[in-house]
């Protein structure tokens, strides 16, 4: 059984997204959620849905070695970020080389970075008039969205498309590419 370990700082609708994917998997589980924000979404999600949920501030990433301890008893195989919005830290970088990934709404190199993030992202795109937008799946390296891509999957925008707009459908992107992609990275670890 393979086990991902989720970071969230949201309302979780990824994680739920993916919760609701490996429901009933044989080879694939969640071990747990954690999330940096004490009233994150987040957490009613992952206590309706009977998924271990954590937090943590800033002093336990960044100070100490708890998160990677924690990370490390729930036998994690692959972190995945579904709406985290802190650098991950050095310590888990190295404790988890090649098995971070995060999602980005967006055609990474465009418009990535630190806080480019959710509605500023769709707006971007909106006030840049791009033709396109979607989303990156990428591996997580020490820079805010410069790891090695693993996936991007893109959309149209439309001329009359608001930010919100994109933003339903970039969620939509989501929702459909996400799960599938943590499965296949997860199939390759198996073999």
């Amino acid at each position: 059984m393979k086990r991902i370990t989720l970071f969230a700082s949201g309302s979780g609708s990824n994680v739920e997204n993916i919760h609701e994917y490996f429901k009933g998997s044989k080879s694939v589980e969640i071990a747990g959620v954690l999330t940096n924000k004490k009233n994150a979404g987040v957490l009613d999600r992952c206590d309706r849905l009977g998924i271990n949920a954590f937090y943590f501030n800033k002093h336990a990433l960044y100070n100490t070695e708890a998160v990677v301890s924690l990370v490390n008893s729930l036998e994690t195989d692959l972190v995945v970020l579904a709406g985290f919005l802190w650098k991950i830290p050095d310590s888990l970088l190295r404790a988890y080389p090649g098995k971070i990934i995060n999602i980005h709404p967006a055609l990474l190199p465009r418009y990535g970075g630190k806080g480019m993030y959710g509605i500023r992202v769709h707006q971007a795109v909106v006030d840049n008039k791009e033709p396109y937008t979607g989303i990156t799946i990428h591996y997580v390296n020490e820079n805010y969205d410069e790891g090695a891509i693993i996936v991007q999957e893109q959309i149209p925008v439309a001329a009359a498309d608001t930010a919100e707009d994109v933003a339903a459908k970039v969620h939509e992107l989501e929702y459909e590419h996400f799960p599938r992609v943590i499965e296949e990275l997860l199939n390759k670890q198996l073999n």
